[in-house]
């Protein structure tokens, strides 16, 4: 394979990777917890967009429990994510790690 070859893989390569970096960011991931008491969506750029919470959870004496419930929805959503990232990037990459986080 000679060198140009190489930079014009490499060229498609990275405009691919910046494709599917687009499409995560339009994608929507979400979690349910405590029986769909708190609901929450995530983008694949990692912003939550959405947070619902059942009205029989707020309760001041339950506080505590809604944050936990809250940090885990947030963080099980932003790990289907970040796993859906990894999928399809080794998918373009085979499973060879790129620099910047790709």
């Amino acid at each position: 394979m000679n060198m140009q070859n190489l930079l014009k893989q490499a060229q498609k390569m990275q405009k691919e990777l910046a494709k599917v970096e687009e499409d995560l960011k339009e994608q929507t991931y979400e979690s349910t917890m405590g029986g769909g008491v708190v609901k929450v969506e995530v983008t694949g750029d990692m912003e939550v967009t959405n947070i619902e919470l059942a009205d029989a959870i707020i309760d001041v004496e339950a506080k505590e429990d809604l944050q936990e419930m809250i940090k885990a929805a947030i963080n099980d959503a932003l790990n289907k994510a970040t796993a859906d990232k990894e999928k399809k990037m080794n998918a373009l990459t085979g499973g060879i790690k790129m620099p910047g986080g790709f």
